[in-house]
């Protein structure tokens, strides 16, 4: 019979006493066995020190399961248990997995739509610090978080952390044999504060950014500790994994192959197949995203325009995660405009991608929210939680483009359609009339002008579609009918958006 109850995609835990002696996280294995009706799954355990071991599990289907374990400890292995998957609770739409090829779904089959920020080292701040970048989250409309493992060394950022992420020896040393369980119950406790704000936790498990020594970490040390954050975390709805912040400032010591390696291993440990990226430092050191154990493509790279070349050639999603930030560093990937990482968020997503947020300002006491979290001093933010509530109006999967990148007037100009509905970008351009991408056929619309900065939507003026235009190079052409059934007036102003759909009946 079954003596507990855990809702669907929620996590059930086996807690084990095992051994103690010697060292458990090198020397013993330990996995479990889930099984409904003809139905298995394996699922790998990990020690969580003093003589504890645990299982977790996320079931993905309502019902009786039961398990047993296998372990290479006696008193580990061969132990039985079941339990039931109720309902989901309210609001857990489950895993995040890619749709329709471009685009992301809960499993549930609910879209989702990512809209991403950046605090790499918040989980090793004082308490105090993290609490308060909670409750700013809970402000924001953010649902994606890109955040380490391990602390980080950089300018702004050189506090020691909150946890060793490994036990030191009695030297004083790290030892990276001996992972340090309060350190990763911590972390993972995290991850799950963000799961009940809705947002996924995109987690890096390297970055170049080290003065502890974990870059510095054995190939086989590096797989251990790959293996052991999986078997952790990976029963956690919300978890996503990004292998590195920066993978190419790493090659010298983890070459390629090891990446390719580290992939391998967490689609070995983790059944649930949680999406999988990597993420380049320098713009022309794209990792090759069609290999098949990447799930989506993560790029840094502020030439925004190319977003339609980057899904075309992956074939695949993609998240620019690092358009650049706004601030004011003295770093020039740190101190562009609010309005301008607003317009290059507007361009990534009406040429079929996704764009990441980050916030780079000086502060007297070094707390810059990509970096420690805190609280927003920009004014991005707010922009671009107004984009997100635009398209989830009428989402039905994600932003196809309209038209090649390279197709005038889509090349300087961004359109794209959800389902029935268009949306036109004109970034810095500010015509007083527009017809292009607008409907070729009559019909009753709702067409109306967007404010991207001032967040306001306003009905636009209908106009008859000009008959002629010019061409590219000047020329006027007599068209045998305009490109579009009407126009719209426009005010002549920049960072204006269009959107038309089908009128909607009261």
């Amino acid at each position: 019979m079954s003596n507990q109850t855990v809702a669907k995609w929620d996590v059930f835990e086996a807690v084990l006493e095992g051994p103690s002696s010697g060292n458990p996280f090198i020397e013993v294995s330990l996995e479990a066995v889930f099984s409904q009706r003809s139905r298995t799954v394996r699922v790998p355990g990990f020690y969580d020190g003093d003589g504890v071991y645990k299982v977790r599990f996320m079931p993905d289907n309502e019902g009786e399961w039961s398990y047993v374990t296998r372990s290479s400890a006696a008193e580990l292995d061969g132990r039985e248990g079941s339990f039931t998957a109720s309902a989901p609770r309210t609001g857990n739409r489950g895993p995040v997995h890619v749709s329709e090829r471009y685009h992301f779904a809960y499993a549930d089959g609910s879209p989702y739509l990512p809209f991403g920020t950046t605090c790499y080292a918040w989980t090793h701040q004082p308490l105090e610090l993290q609490a308060t970048t909670l409750e700013t989250l809970k402000k924001t409309r953010f649902n994606k978080l890109r955040m380490g493992v391990f602390p980080k060394d950089y300018p702004f950022n050189v506090n020691e952390p909150l946890h060793d992420v490994y036990h030191r020896d009695i030297e004083g040393e790290l030892d990276f044999d001996r992972p340090n369980p309060e350190s990763f119950r911590h972390f993972e406790n995290q991850v799950k504060a963000l799961g009940d704000l809705g947002i996924e936790a995109d987690i890096i498990i390297f970055h170049p950014y080290d003065r502890w020594g974990y870059c510095d970490m054995s190939a086989e040390q590096d797989y251990r500790y790959v293996a052991y954050l999986v078997a952790r975390l990976a029963a956690y709805r919300n978890v996503w994994w990004s292998l590195a912040n920066e993978y190419d400032f790493l090659l010298n010591s983890k070459p390629m192959e090891l990446w390719d390696r580290t992939f391998q291993i967490i689609e070995e440990n983790d059944p649930y197949r949680h999406l999988k990226s990597i993420h380049n430092g320098d713009v022309n050191a794209n990792y090759d995203h069609r290999k098949p154990w990447v799930s989506h493509v993560c790029i840094q790279n502020w030439d925004v325009k190319r977003t339609q070349e980057w899904r075309e050639a992956y074939g695949k999603p993609v998240i620019n995660d690092e358009p650049e930030y706004e601030g004011n560093i003295m770093l020039s990937w740190g101190n562009i405009s609010a309005a301008e990482l607003v317009h290059r968020y507007w361009i990534t997503l009406l040429r079929g991608g996704y764009a990441g947020h980050g916030e780079t300002f000086m502060h007297p006491e070094d707390i810059l929210w990509w970096a420690k979290g805190g609280v927003l001093h920009g004014e991005a933010w707010q922009r671009i939680g107004f984009l997100r509530d635009l398209l989830e109006e009428d989402v039905a999967s994600g932003l196809t483009p309209i038209s090649g990148a390279a197709n005038w007037p889509w090349s300087r100009v961004s359109g794209a359609k959800d389902g029935d509905v268009t949306y036109i970008y004109l970034g810095e351009h500010q015509p007083v009339i527009w017809a292009p991408g607008l409907p070729q056929e009559p019909g009753d619309y709702e067409v109306d002008i967007i404010d991207t900065w001032n967040m306001t939507v306003t009905p636009a003026t209908i106009v008859d579609a000009p008959a002629n235009h010019p061409t590219r190079h000047g020329a006027a052409v007599r068209q045998r009918r305009p490109d579009a059934a009407f126009a719209v007036e426009l005010p002549g102003k920049p960072h204006l958006a269009i959107r038309v759909r089908p009128k909607r009946s009261v």
